[in-house]
């Protein structure tokens, strides 16, 4: 996993994240806002259960990442959109397991939300991403 080129910011007088950065400055660069991913497969089908959708909504990351030429370690941002932070909760060992996977050890800022539902109303997990690569005008 290629290291972060931003400046990653936990302070100390803050309770010490765990699978988040409170602050991330982002270096200057060409920035990029990436829809909301899902655990569809590319075929549409959906996975049961929130790891299982988690994983693929975090391989579909990965791939959008890739497909402008960028890696985990260029994102800043990450909002995690759950319809049940309880089970979200219940799992964290599994979604730790599965996000390591696609998106190595880099943790932007963060957050989750619970919501009532999404656009399909069998996803159970969004990620909304926000990345800065390096360079460029900005």
């Amino acid at each position: 996993m290629a290291e972060s080129p931003h400046e990653i910011v936990n302070p100390p007088t803050l309770l010490p994240p765990t699978g988040f950065s409170h602050a991330v400055v982002a270096t200057p660069g060409r920035t990029v806002h990436f829809g909301g991913q899902t655990g569809h497969r590319g075929d549409g089908s959906l996975p049961d259960g929130v790891v299982a959708q988690f994983d693929q909504a975090a391989a579909n990351l990965a791939t959008a990442l890739a497909a402008v030429d960028a890696g985990p370690e260029h994102l800043v941002s990450l909002q995690v959109f759950v319809t049940d932070a309880g089970g979200y909760r219940a799992n964290l060992h599994p979604l730790g397991a599965a996000y390591r996977r696609h998106l190595g050890r880099h943790y932007p800022a963060m957050a989750l939300f619970e919501v009532s539902r999404l656009f399909d109303a069998n996803a159970l997990v969004e990620l909304v991403a926000a990345a800065v690569l390096p360079g460029g005008d900005g």
